[in-house]
């Protein structure tokens, strides 16, 4: 597909406009005139759009701020003993040590 493009280029006083040719692949000619009958625009309007916004999106973007954690001082809630956390986690993995032990200890003869 080919296309002709005049680029009017307004200043103050002259007005100075050149004509371009460009040769679109197929598939972005199909896209361009779906995109062009979608939006009701002219193909010199459609295409200037595009063209600035690909042109916008090829400049380098702008180092994001650095993260930075606050820290805070949470301490513990009132009523949790700290010498006491891992109480429960020793209680658990003793039972399931006795449940081992009980399930590999040799069966006794009135077994």
């Amino acid at each position: 597909m080919h296309i002709d493009i005049k680029n009017e280029m307004h200043h103050y006083v002259n007005m100075a406009g050149t004509r371009t040719t460009i040769t679109l692949d197929d598939d972005v000619a199909r896209e361009v005139e779906r995109l062009r009958r979608l939006e009701g625009k002219s193909l010199r309007k459609l295409i200037n759009e595009l063209l600035r916004r690909g042109l916008a999106d090829g400049r380098k973007p702008s180092r994001p701020r650095r993260f930075r954690v606050q820290p805070h001082h949470c301490g513990l809630k009132a009523g949790v003993d700290h010498e006491r956390l891992n109480q429960l986690v020793d209680q658990q993995q003793a039972g399931r040590f006795v449940e081992s032990a009980l399930r590999s200890s040799p069966k006794g003869p009135d077994e």
